[in-house]
């Protein structure tokens, strides 16, 4: 639509405006299978230049689908209407780190794991880390809630933003919240925002708490014969007491993945993996680990490795961060639900996993978050293409997202609803729930053109 391109460069310049072949085609998909091209790619590169888009396309009633780092897993960024793809990327900038407030300020487009390390400089701590730290943008977790393995100690990404400015479908620019660590004044516009996948506005700018980074780290690697004796010592190194700032867990499929990928030497034996992190001082950590060592090993680990100081935990982190690549490296597409369980029910998602994987005939590797129940249960598919086997999964997929409802579980705990978790919207939450909803989108976006076809219409 030559007409739309030459309307977006009038109001916001041509560098910012493009309709390249290749242009379209890189913003049509994020890391999920799916895809559909926009008309027209705007890169954006300041919130002005996003209200004026959303204005015009409000006006002309013109679909608008807002775009990080697209390294999402839930479609959540694909232009299934077409129309404009909104691209924060060039919104890359830190604006501020103040120590003094404990704040950070960004764009959206910053990478999650640049203002980590630009904080640590300082000796100061930003904790939610996904997996995908290197190359996410913080506009699109705070769009989905992102989390990552700290969420057990440390919270996820709606615990650090403590401000927002968003741009919402008439142009209008909200700024939400502030750079105080406590504010109660009105609704909570911040915690609306986060986690809305785009649907009720565009985040241009986060202002996010830091909080002093510790000093000591530690961690242990154990191997276990069954993924039930990995659960188990997940509880019982809670019971103890212990509040570590990660446990993680891993399944056979994902070793066996993993073994072939990264080779022998640097996995665990055993048929199941459980990582677990400490920080704080360095004599209390230190103290911690040789207790929890003691306490791992008598709970039957058959194998047991210690880490002390940052740079042996990131040998081990290094491994964990290495599980979807080693999945992605079998050649089978990666089907990855991040489903939340309670953690009592731990043992029965493996189980049900072997089962259904039995059932369906494809192979399914768990692993993820142990301490909150956040497993990502991964469908391993060689093709989505084929007919045949794209229905066969879909059957997989529905089993296991009904069985995780029947659990009082969750459909989705950082990754968002987007497209792949759509249909399983509405059997999550109860009626009125869906309905406030639907009055929620309606209200700030009446003419539904943020990321339509997406969970909430």
């Amino acid at each position: 639509m030559a007409s739309l391109a030459e309307d977006l460069i009038s109001l916001i310049g041509a560098a910012r405006v493009s309709s390249t072949p290749e242009d379209l085609v890189t913003h049509s998909t994020d890391k999920w299978f799916a895809s559909h091209p926009p008309e027209v790619v705007v890169h954006a590169e300041s919130a002005e230049d996003v209200s004026k888009v959303l204005k015009y396309a409000n006006e002309h009633k013109i679909p608008v689908t807002p775009q990080g780092s697209r390294v999402g897993y839930v479609g959540g960024a694909v232009p299934l209407r077409g129309g404009i793809a909104l691209s924060l990327a060039r919104m890359n900038k830190i604006v501020e780190i103040n120590i003094a407030d404990g704040v950070a300020i960004v764009e959206p487009g910053v990478i999650t794991g640049d203002l980590q390390a630009a904080v640590r400089e300082l000796g100061w701590f930003y904790p939610p880390d996904p997996a995908s730290l290197k190359e996410c943008s913080l506009g699109g977790n705070v769009a989905t809630n992102a989390g990552g393995p700290r969420c057990l100690k440390y919270g996820v990404t709606r615990h650090y933003v403590l401000g927002l400015e968003a741009v919402l479908a008439d142009g209008s620019i909200v700024k939400a919240g502030g750079r105080c660590h406590k504010n109660k004044t009105g609704f909570d516009l911040v915690g609306l925002m986060v986690g809305s996948e785009g649907l009720l506005g565009v985040v241009t700018q986060a202002t996010l708490r830091l909080i002093p980074h510790p000093p000591m780290r530690a961690m242990l690697s154990a191997g276990f014969a069954t993924f039930a004796e990995a659960a188990n010592a997940v509880q019982r190194i809670l019971n103890a007491g212990f509040l570590p700032s990660a446990l993680e867990i891993a399944d056979k499929f994902t070793l066996k993945a993993a073994r072939e990928y990264l080779g022998e030497s640097v996995t665990p034996l055993g048929d199941a993996h459980l990582l677990v992190e400490i920080d704080g001082q360095d004599e209390s950590v230190k103290g911690e680990l040789v207790t929890l060592a003691k306490l791992v090993r008598e709970l039957g680990c058959v194998s047991l490795e210690e880490a002390l100081g940052e740079e042996a935990c990131e040998r081990f982190w290094k491994l964990r961060r290495e599980f979807s690549y080693s999945l992605r490296n079998t050649g089978l597409i990666k089907l990855n639900e991040d489903i939340v369980v309670p953690r009592s029910r731990l043992v029965d998602l493996v189980e049900f996993a072997e089962g259904l994987q039995a059932e369906c005939g494809f192979p399914i590797a768990s692993f993820g978050h142990a301490g909150d129940g956040n497993i990502h249960v991964n469908i391993m598919v060689l093709s989505m293409d084929d007919p045949v086997l794209r229905e066969r999964a879909e059957a997989a997929l529905d089993q296991l997202f009904r069985k995780v409802i029947a659990w009082d579980g969750a459909i989705t705990g950082e990754h968002g609803v987007g497209i792949a978790k759509n249909r399983w919207f509405p059997e999550a939450l109860s009626a009125e729930a869906l309905d406030m909803h639907s009055r929620l989108k309606k209200a700030l976006d009446p003419n539904g053109i943020l990321n339509p076809g997406k969970f909430v219409a």
